[in-house]
């Protein structure tokens, strides 16, 4: 299974942009998919995740803000973020949770629960 995450940029505050994550390989539409963050320093932070079956689950910070989704027939899916904060700039990554059907969805919050990960995709915010 492979991933390839795009879409990220410099952008201002109050901007959106949306991120992509592409993966090859696998049975797409079993797959749960999470996004995650990461500043240079600090551990990886937990954004957002969809299950294989659609329910989402979002980190408190970006609740409103982001949303999560998937187009199963593109085996793809995307982060849209809105109303962007200067706090939202880090690399983002996303991955792949082969065993969804199993996983609660408070367990998708976990790095431990994904199996894949994409090379990361940097997003700036400016002030």
């Amino acid at each position: 299974v492979q991933l390839q995450a795009s879409g990220g940029g410099l952008v201002q505050a109050g901007d959106s942009l949306r991120l992509s994550c592409a993966v090859s390989g696998g049975a797409f539409s079993t797959y749960g998919m999470g996004w995650f963050r990461q500043i240079p320093g600090k551990e990886r932070e937990f954004v957002a995740a969809i299950r294989w079956g659609g329910s989402t689950t979002f980190a408190d910070s970006v609740k409103g803000r982001f949303t999560i989704s998937r187009d199963n027939a593109k085996n793809t899916a995307y982060l849209q973020m809105n109303s962007l904060k200067v706090e939202d700039t880090a690399v983002y990554y996303c991955t792949v949770d082969r065993s969804s059907r199993n996983r609660t969805s408070s367990a998708t919050v976990r790095p431990s629960s994904y199996d894949y990960w994409g090379q990361g995709t940097l997003v700036t915010v400016s002030s």
